[in-house]
């Protein structure tokens, strides 16, 4: 179990953390330190206590303008620098309407791909960007579908061995019946 706090709490809520609770953050840089201002660094991540860094989060794709191939970087780098990551996929509600879903899930995963040197520490993160913040749901079954997509495109483009051992979870809003 991992928590993702905003940065300038990650070290008090890491204090009040089990040992059964991991600390991650919401975000790292690309690569070692130097001057960006506002971002934090791996390695600045790590002195704090941090195991886990979530990239490729929808507002990070779609408000700050970070491409496949710039999140796939930032994956590589942080998963060198011992890092585990939690690497976000999703699709917007036009892409998902035009049928566009597991195009959008598996080029997004082509640039984790193309980029990480090993799939060990990676848990993939389900988000449909349309079923957050929207007032729309995705059902259990939704969601489900594009989980056994993920893990045939495991499994067809990586191994067999990464598809059955690589964690899927789901990030959104579920439908719950009453």
């Amino acid at each position: 179990v991992a928590v993702a706090p905003p940065f300038v709490y990650l070290d008090q809520v890491k204090s009040s953390l089990t040992d059964r609770v991991e600390i991650s953050a919401q975000n790292s840089w690309v690569g070692k330190g130097g001057a960006f201002t506002g971002e934090i660094s791996v390695e600045q991540l790590k002195d704090i206590g941090c195991k886990w860094v979530i990239l490729g989060h929808s507002e990070r794709r779609h408000v700050i303008g970070e491409d496949d191939h710039f999140i796939g970087k930032k994956a590589a780098y942080a998963l060198n620098e011992n890092l585990k990551v939690i690497a976000c996929i999703g699709e917007l509600l036009e892409e998902r309407e035009a049928g566009k879903t597991f195009d959008v899930c598996f080029k997004q995963m082509k640039a984790f791909a193309d980029n990480v040197p090993g799939w060990d520490d990676i848990v993939i993160a389900y988000e449909p960007v349309w079923a957050i913040g929207t007032g729309k749901v995705a059902s259990p079954q939704q969601a489900q579908e594009v989980h056994v997509a993920i893990r045939d495109w495991l499994k067809n483009n990586i191994s067999a061995e990464v598809a059955s051992k690589t964690r899927i979870i789901y990030g959104g809003i579920l439908f719950r019946l009453a």
